[in-house]
């Protein structure tokens, strides 16, 4: 449940933000969307990171890790939007009434691919409990200088 409502905000968080950003650089050229994507996808990185260390999987572990590795799968899950921009962009301006809208619909779809991504990657890699105490584990072995 709270990966939902996390989840949720960040995907609204996220996707607004790319819309704010695309509609802010529309004068930047058509390719301007690439733009928005790149730099929504960082700040949206590090705020859903916050919310998933925070109220999701409520680790302990190391800030800078962990954020290592949240941005780890949240930039995989990125490269598959940024990749997958360029190629439904067109295509959608080309098939849609108001092609203007094209980004804005491109960048929904593949906000569902991505949520699905990256679910698995943070439960599997970013916060999997097992990593976050093996880091504990051997950061308390190493000699203190």
């Amino acid at each position: 449940m709270r990966y939902i409502l996390v989840g949720g905000f960040n995907t609204v968080f996220g996707y607004g933000l790319f819309a704010l950003l695309t509609w802010s650089f529309r004068g930047l050229g058509s390719f301007s969307y690439m733009y928005a994507a790149v730099l929504s996808n960082f700040i949206a990185i590090s705020v859903a990171f916050l919310g998933y260390k925070w109220f999701v999987f409520r680790t302990r572990g190391n800030y800078l890790v962990e954020y290592v590795r949240c941005f780890g799968v949240y930039g995989s899950s990125a490269l598959i939007g940024l990749a997958g921009l360029p190629i439904l962009v067109p295509i959608l301006r080309h098939t849609l009434h108001k092609p203007e809208l094209a980004p804005y619909i491109a960048g929904a779809i593949l906000t569902v691919v991505t949520v699905l991504f990256s679910f698995v990657g943070h439960k599997s890699f970013s916060f999997r409990q097992k990593l976050i105490e093996k880091d504990l584990v051997s950061r308390s072995d190493a000699p203190s200088a």
